[in-house]
């Protein structure tokens, strides 16, 4: 078997990667991941103008700058993957660690020197650093045309005439009704097998290392219907795979004209109804809102997938009340027992770890890493504290614990995951699975990838196989990261 290649490789897209300095393990792009960046693909319908994207972070920016590409395109705008035959260039922002709003400002220094031989090139922030930053970019730092918050991109089109007449343009807006619904997105640099479906926007949870709220706004959910139909869309154009997105995807309540209530389990049976070829996936859960209803759910289609992210963000219940995440050790705990029992011991699990939050002890740190050996994860994202201005934990607390301790911390945290995550792949040697073909193998076009239900990376020989197909594929061997198989 030609497998050797693979064997030291932790590189794959959507595998795990131990990203030095922001120390992240990762399969998929969490909502809480702000190190991924994609761009814009390339369409060409005739229109005179360009625009060049690029996405950080969460899967719920690379959404909208799906959203944000349709509303370009009806204002006369193609997309290029090229910046430098754009006519504007927007960078789709992430503010959940420092790091990342560090990267943005380096990437928008390149751009500007871009923009000083070409300037009628139109530069704009979008997204949640433009939300915390404001006017900033603008006034201070001189580096952007224009700054828009993450539920103002309806008015991106007045916006850029503003530009054009020689004055710079901010619309930060914090809606507590826009959800984009009647929007269709389109589609960027996709693999055309799986897209994201946003059902809802915004928090309300508050938790007080996190800025999502003050750059999001508060949650509200998106009408069932809208949801539904761009399901059936996304199925009619071949799509075999859509993730519901959300801040909190078991907070989803909408209620129609008849004053009947939808909330999250009822949306997930109604998108799997509608067609047994869709996988369906969500991301991401609350440890407080995940109710057995979601789980009996899940338990009864085939087609939603066993897989469940279910951040923790510490293992102790002290610092959790720090971290104001209403719920303790215990009660995490018993939902994840609820998981296992309700779903199956398959079912996949990852979490979110935060390594030396404000005061965290050496026995609070330790309540962490014996959680991790008691849920066993499949994968995680793991992270050293990062304080963010303005939110409650900057107000209230002293971000006292030394770096060095949280780098140790989260080192040891990282050793456990790798060894849970290779425990795991090792137990599915000899397993059969239905994989659904994703596309090549970032090692060689040999190969392909997709996932599995509880969402592990398998690569196996091409064959006569194609993107979309769904196949058996028996695993032979693996990594810490991935598994290799054959199909059959």
């Amino acid at each position: 078997m030609a497998y050797s290649l693979y064997l030291c490789s932790l590189n794959f897209v959507l595998t795990m990667n131990l990203i030095s300095d922001i120390n992240i393990i990762s399969q998929d792009t969490s909502p809480a991941q702000a190190d991924n960046v994609r761009t814009t693909g390339d369409s060409n319908t005739g229109k005179k103008r360009k625009l060049y994207i690029e996405s950080y972070g969460c899967q719920m920016n690379f959404a909208d700058s799906e959203i944000v590409s349709s509303v370009m395109f009806d204002a006369g705008y193609d997309t290029t993957s090229n910046i430098d035959e754009a006519d504007v260039v927007f960078l789709n922002t992430c503010s959940i660690r420092d790091n990342a709003e560090q990267k943005v400002r380096h990437r928008l220094f390149h751009i500007n020197n871009a923009k000083n031989r070409r300037p009628e090139m139109v530069v704009g922030v979008l997204g949640c650093m433009a939300e915390r930053l404001k006017s900033k970019f603008l006034d201070e730092e001189k580096m952007v045309d224009l700054v828009v918050g993450p539920d103002s991109y309806r008015t991106l089109p007045a916006l850029l005439n503003e530009v054009d007449e020689g004055q710079k343009a901010v619309n930060v807006f914090l809606s507590r009704e826009e959800t984009y619904a009647d929007i269709t997105p389109i589609r960027l640099n996709n693999n055309g097998v799986t897209a994201f479906i946003s059902i809802m926007r915004g928090c309300d949870n508050m938790c007080s290392f996190c800025v999502v709220p003050y750059t999001r706004g508060r949650e509200r959910s998106r009408d069932l219907p809208s949801i539904l139909n761009e399901a059936s869309e996304l199925i009619n154009q071949g799509f075999k795979e859509v993730t519901l997105l959300g801040q909190n995807v078991d907070s989803y309540k909408w209620e129609n004209e008849h004053g009947n209530v939808i909330n999250f389990a009822l949306l997930l049976e109604q998108v799997a109804l509608l067609s047994p070829l869709l996988r369906v996936r969500f991301s991401t859960s609350h440890p407080k809102d995940i109710t057995d209803d979601v789980l009996y759910t899940m338990a009864r289609y085939e087609n939603i997938c066993n897989n469940i992210h279910l951040p923790a963000q510490s293992g102790s219940s002290s610092v959790l009340k720090r971290m104001n995440r209403t719920y303790d050790r215990e009660w995490y705990l018993e939902r994840v027992q609820a998981i296992r029992r309700i779903i199956g011991p398959d079912c996949g699990i990852s979490t979110d770890i935060i390594a030396g939050f404000c005061g965290e002890t050496e026995e609070e740190h330790q309540d962490t890493l014996s959680l991790m050996h008691q849920v066993k994860y499949d994968y995680g994202y793991l992270f050293a504290y990062s304080e963010r201005p303005n939110t409650p934990a900057a107000k209230k607390y002293i971000d006292d614990v030394p770096e060095d301790v949280k780098n140790r911390r989260l080192t040891e945290i990282i050793t456990i995951q790798r060894q849970s995550s290779h425990e795991s792949n090792l137990r599915d040697i000899g397993k059969t699975y239905e994989i659904l073909v994703e596309g090549y193998s970032k090692k060689s076009e040999d190969f392909l990838q997709g996932r599995t239900s509880n969402n592990k990376v398998v690569v196996f020989p091409k064959k006569h196989y194609q993107k979309g197909d769904y196949l058996e594929v028996k695993v032979l061997d693996c990594t810490s990261a991935t598994l290799l198989g054959e199909s059959i």
